[in-house]
């Protein structure tokens, strides 16, 4: 057992002890132990040989002000509770469901937060033995089963998501390798699929289903080699980012089924997966014991953070934290005075001062604003990391005048689960000039990398130069090209082609010219290239730009980094309020935000033992 093992290697007491508080600039966050979530006899589970403990959330918009949901698996249990959060102790006696499987274990889940009323939620489960349940734990009813006798793929559910803004199309990946889109109205048929190609290219080939009256699975995503553990849709949801166990991320143009852009690991699969707020970054973790950031407008990896001891099982951006940079590189003076002014100024808007400064962020003010990305990752080693990915590494190259630093918990009003606050980035700048379709602030990597908090490194360099010219006008896709769709393509996809555009929510328009023009060099013109970023040999590929060296990326060292748990930790979640973690014992924990402890959970925490503030 890895924390034995630790504890016999010098770690002794301190390494063991689990940490219930953790300081950041921010403040003090707390574990809520009266917000404990866990099956109702609190006895920790026997965890050997079960899937991943997971965790969902849902806002119901109920009109006592409590609305939210949570749902998790234990084993072969399933349990749907009202959770309370900071405000109140967790009540474990009164389930709203609770379900147990026999043969099967679920391995994930997801609400579909269009549809979630106080009356209804619509909830996909995955099971270990392929299966995929809609349910509906609110009605306690249990409305369809998808690959009900295996015959599309017979392999374990490895994630599910509804597409962002549809009622009724839901992706589920397999570890097969295999990924399917399905219509919740249609069937799956009584004959195994029969499938046409649709389009292929290197490591990746996606089928239509032929039949003559639509069924699911209305497309069949073939992507790398063996497992494809997780998937996320970029926040506008033109966008998929897929990790697989053989190392690869690989991120795709959904509604044009084409690639973007790949990564390959340091070594070992890819775990997980997640967008930043604004799109512009992916970060994935996995067997390399390495969290990576890779640049979705560059294509390539910007950073890497080493400070797990053994795999990374997630990783989630903080779209609740984040630090606002300003700065005016053409002027070298200023008061003390006007410093202060601008704080107090800050300080009365706070309720909106970082979503403006972010709308703000690459307009073509002579002050340009920079944002420092917060995220987290927890890992089998049963520690919690967080990270901030700040602008040295971001533009290593971008001079800065006095930066002025400051820190903001976002007050969003959209739902707490699965929420994302999006920041305009319909065009990029540097120093106040605009580059229509050029990348800012990353032109080569000539000079020394930073090191994120001054780790200690041997002076390095490279001459490598990411040129990813972005051509306007191609690269326009939106939906399944014309010169694609033909009459042999069955009709469900035409469907979904006119679904996954126009059924869904136009909230990011501001931002649809400039993802298409990030296309342009991976363009259906450009097949040379392409072949060029993936037609590789998974194990030639360290020291290329799909798998720089060590030395040739900028190493971030994380800001904190603590056991928390007894057992590997599954789930990291960021809500308004506090920060959730669940470990494979079956306890699901509440850490509240600095500040956020609530009256009764401070009385709660009295009686409780104190933790340790370190």
């Amino acid at each position: 057992m890895l924390i034995s093992k630790m504890a016999t290697e010098g770690g002794g007491k301190e390494m063991n002890e689990i940490k219930t508080q953790f300081t950041t600039r921010e403040g003090v966050y707390k574990l809520l132990t009266h917000s404990e979530y866990s099956r109702p006899n609190r006895v920790p589970f026997n965890s050997q040989g079960s899937n991943p403990v997971k965790v969902s959330f849902v806002n119901v918009n109920d009109q006592s002000g409590n609305g939210d949901r949570i749902c998790f698996n234990v084993g072969r249990e399933l349990y749907f509770y009202i959770y309370k959060g900071v405000r109140k102790a967790a009540d474990l006696s009164k389930p709203i469901d609770k379900r147990i499987y026999k043969g099967t274990q679920p391995t994930c889940h997801d609400f579909n937060h269009l549809t979630a009323t106080a009356e209804s939620v619509s909830l996909l489960v995955g099971f270990s033995a392929g299966q995929v349940q809609l349910i509906d734990p609110i009605k306690k009813e249990t409305s369809k089963l998808f690959n009900e006798e295996r015959l599309i793929d017979k392999t374990r559910v490895t994630c599910v998501k509804w597409v962002p803004g549809s009622e009724s199309l839901f992706l589920v990946s397999h570890a097969s390798g295999n990924m399917y889109l399905y219509n919740m109205e249609h069937t799956c048929g009584t004959t195994a699929p029969h499938y046409q190609l649709l389009k292929q290219g290197e490591n990746y080939s996606v089928h239509t289903c032929k039949s003559k009256s639509t069924r699911n699975p209305l497309l069949k995503w073939t992507v790398g080699e063996g497992a494809l553990n997780e998937f996320a849709f970029s926040p506008d949801g033109k966008f998929l980012a897929c990790v697989s166990q053989d190392g690869f991320l690989r991120v795709f143009n959904f509604d044009a089924v084409e690639l973007h852009g790949t990564m390959k690991s340091y070594f070992g699969g890819l775990l997980c997966v997640c967008w930043s707020p604004d799109g512009k970054y992916i970060v994935a973790g996995g067997e390399d014991d390495l969290v990576t950031v890779w640049s979705f407008l560059d294509c390539r990896v910007i950073a890497r953070g080493h400070g797990h001891k053994s795999w990374v099982s997630v990783v989630a951006f903080d779209h609740y934290t984040t630090s606002v940079e300003e700065s005016d590189p053409m002027e070298f003076s200023g008061s003390d005075e006007d410093f202060q002014d601008q704080m107090i100024h800050f300080g009365r808007d706070r309720a909106n001062s970082t979503q403006s400064r972010l709308s703000k962020r690459n307009s073509t003010d002579s002050r340009p604003v920079s944002v420092t990305y917060r995220f987290g990752s927890v890992g089998q080693d049963t520690q919690l990391c967080l990270w901030d990915l700040t602008e040295d590494i971001l533009f290593p190259h971008l001079p800065l005048s006095r930066t002025r630093t400051h820190t903001n918990v976002m007050n969003a009003t959209s739902p707490p689960a699965g929420a994302t606050i999006i920041t305009n980035t319909s065009s990029n700048t540097t120093n106040g000039n605009n580059s229509g379709a050029t990348t800012p602030g990353i032109t080569s990597l000539s000079t020394a990398l930073p090191r994120s908090n001054s780790l200690p490194h041997s002076a390095s360099t490279t001459t490598t130069t990411a040129n990813n010219t972005n051509k306007a006008g191609s690269g326009g896709g939106g939906g399944i090209g014309s010169g694609i769709m033909d009459s042999a393509i069955a009709t469900g996809v035409s469907k979904f082609a006119t679904l996954s555009l126009h059924d869904r929510k136009e909230r990011h328009h501001e931002k649809d010219h400039k993802r298409n023009h990030s296309m342009g060099h991976i363009s259906s013109k450009s097949s040379d290239k392409l072949n060029l970023l993936t037609k590789t040999d998974p194990a030639k590929t360290l020291g290329t730009l799909l798998c720089l060296r060590m030395e040739d990326v900028p190493l971030l060292e994380p800001l904190i980094c603590k056991k928390i748990a007894h057992e590997r930790l599954t789930v990291l979640i960021f809500l308004e309020d506090c920060l959730v973690t669940a470990c494979q014992e079956g306890f699901i924990c509440t850490w509240a935000r600095p500040g956020k402890v609530g009256l009764l959970s401070s009385q709660n925490q009295a009686s409780s033992p104190s933790g340790t503030v370190v």
